[in-house]
């Protein structure tokens, strides 16, 4: 039997034995029939194919730039295809059988540099201290706290916006954070950071909420101060694209294991369970020794 006709049975069961919708049917004979034109060029069908040719099929979409993801999904439908070609006797053995899946490559979190955050925080810091309205002073004082505040405890923006003024220790110069599963863990402020707060609370009426809004919540959403944060970086001069609160987070963690910080001293401070989820930032260390051993290794001195 031809490519084709393997292809074509195995989507006839997939139809009347396990109910494929079309859409499904339509996805896997793509996939499918652009395995067997790969076979078919090294002069092969999924009768006679081995574990080299798959692992080859796998190579070749690597090298076209598909997604890891993607390339799974493909190699799902090769494995259920040679599972069937299996059952129907077709052939004795699945090539697929001890194929890995291809890994999704943890994407590197988006990071600013430190004049970067800095110009943001010096803008931030002019708009609270410009001539305005009442309102329009209160709303730049209130984004110059919070991005003071993100950037010095590196707080995910739920926790943030979510403050309670009780949070707060009375010299402000810790902080009770309230994480994922009501975990509390308690985060120092830099002065920049406690200057800003005693400023800001002496301009709030009474109230539960650190930050508080008139939505159903009490508090500020993140999406006004996400999209007042992309503000504030068109006014200095940063592609609002680059620009999110959790940036701000990233760039925290980043800026403290550059500067030499512990990795599970960060771990703690951002309200990570488990310090495979801190690692993700270890790239910036990799940067670091990189440009270390090309800079002292006595080999690389002229």
């Amino acid at each position: 039997m031809s490519g084709t006709h393997l292809v074509a049975s195995f989507l006839e069961m997939m139809s009347a034995e396990r109910g494929a919708a079309k859409n499904t049917i339509d996805a896997y004979r793509r996939d499918l029939d652009d395995y067997a034109a790969f076979l078919a060029g090294r002069g092969q069908t999924a009768l006679k194919s081995d574990r080299e040719a798959v692992m080859a099929y796998l190579a070749g979409l690597d090298s076209q730039g598909l997604s890891a993801s993607s390339s799974a999904r493909r190699l799902s439908a090769i494995r259920q295809f040679h599972q069937f070609l299996c059952a129907d006797n077709l052939r004795g053995d699945d090539p697929t059988r001890i194929v890995a899946s291809p890994k999704s490559r943890r994407a590197l979190p988006k990071v600013l540099s430190v004049a970067e955050v800095d110009k943001l925080l010096t803008t931030a810091e002019s708009q609270a201290n410009a001539e305005a309205s009442p309102a329009e002073q209160a709303g730049a004082l209130r984004l110059y706290v919070l991005l003071e505040l993100l950037y010095a405890t590196g707080m995910r923006v739920s926790e943030l916006v979510s403050l309670r003024r009780a949070a707060v220790m009375r010299d402000t110069s810790f902080i009770t954070v309230t994480g994922k599963g009501n975990k509390e863990r308690i985060v120092p402020l830099n002065d920049r950071a406690r200057d800003a707060i005693k400023t800001y609370l002496a301009t709030l009426e009474p109230g539960p909420f650190l930050f508080p809004a008139k939505g159903a919540d009490g508090y500020l959403s993140r999406q006004v101060f996400a999209r007042d944060l992309k503000g504030l970086a068109g006014l200095a001069g940063i592609s609002a694209a680059r620009v999110a609160p959790h940036v701000l987070r990233h760039a925290f963690a980043s800026h403290l294991l550059a500067g030499g910080a512990d990795l599970r001293v960060v771990q703690m401070l951002l309200g990570h369970a488990d310090i495979s989820t801190t690692q993700i930032y270890t790239h910036v260390l990799d940067e670091k020794l990189r440009t270390l051993v090309e800079t002292h290794h006595p080999l690389n001195q002229s």
